[in-house]
């Protein structure tokens, strides 16, 4: 079972978990570790011999288009994260496809590659954006990997398919959520982030066999490059929830990573985008 692999390129500073205490405006003057830590990736990557996607914000692909190149040419994805992780939730349809364009340019630029692929920051495609996915088809993407299928008090879509599914009648662009797992009759994350990174390894690791084996169908796991950074700065002002998930076992994630990407197969996001359209009606 080939399983989706994909990193949300996006720098410390810019999580949502964080957006309340620091302003954009700020980002240029904070010191920027996404190309250090995205070459890590990289180079993990190669160690595990494996091939994944980079969603990346399109703000940093506008600073650092040697790293988007460095990506394209090493056999990467190079997928869309938007223009500078304003969730889908708190703009509208025109702003939401202006956002989607700003971003495919600056990408495209930087590795000749126009990106086919979605991810919402936050995973915040839900219930309040039911044009979001039409505005997508329309901007002629192929999938969008978006919809976080759980409860959550940061995002989440509970009444949503967990696999892959189309969710306009009129089109083939392809929604392929987050993985979940469900065991007596409680939902839980399961598809990488956090989660992964603060809860013990076997239980990402017995989600990845339960969803390939158990029901048939690959897992979506994601990460982003400062998750495998221990010396980034701190938020002391940060809400106490928000500094536990962003820095607890920082420097554990490396050799996790290595460790469930010894454990499966893995690919990118795209080819498994292409292996579940062939099972849909």
């Amino acid at each position: 079972m080939l399983n989706a692999l994909s990193v949300d390129v996006e720098d410390w500073f810019q999580v949502g978990a964080f957006e309340t205490v620091i302003a954009r405006d700020d980002w240029d003057s904070l010191p920027h570790r996404v190309e250090r830590n995205s070459d890590a990736v990289l180079a993990l990557f190669e160690k595990a011999d494996v091939k994944a996607t980079f969603f990346t914000l399109g703000w940093v692909a506008q600073r650092y288009p040697a790293l988007i190149r460095r990506i394209a040419e090493a056999g990467h994805e190079v997928a869309s994260h938007g223009w500078d992780h304003k969730r889908v939730f708190t703009l509208n349809a025109a702003t939401f496809r202006a956002d989607l364009e700003r971003a495919r340019i600056v990408i495209e630029d930087a590795c000749g590659q126009s990106p086919t692929g979605y991810r919402a920051p936050s995973f915040s495609i839900d219930a309040r954006t039911p044009w979001a996915h039409s505005v997508l088809a329309e901007e002629g993407y192929a999938y969008s990997s978006s919809v976080a299928p759980i409860r959550h008090d940061h995002y989440g879509w509970p009444e949503a398919p967990r696999f892959a599914h189309r969710p306009l009648p009129d089109a083939d662009l392809i929604e392929l959520p987050v993985t979940t797992v469900e065991l007596a009759g409680y939902r839980m994350a399961a598809g990488g982030g956090g989660f992964f990174r603060l809860l013990p390894y076997g239980l990402s690791n017995w989600a990845v066999r339960r969803v390939n084996g158990h029901e048939g169908r690959p897992a979506i796991f994601y990460f982003h490059p400062w998750d495998m950074d221990p010396g980034q700065p701190r938020v002391r002002n940060a809400p106490v929830r928000s500094r536990l998930r962003h820095y607890t076992r920082l420097s554990a994630m490396e050799g996790k990573l290595l460790k469930l990407l010894d454990a499966h197969q893995w690919g990118r996001t795209d080819e498994v985008v292409a292996r579940e359209r062939s099972r849909l009606p």
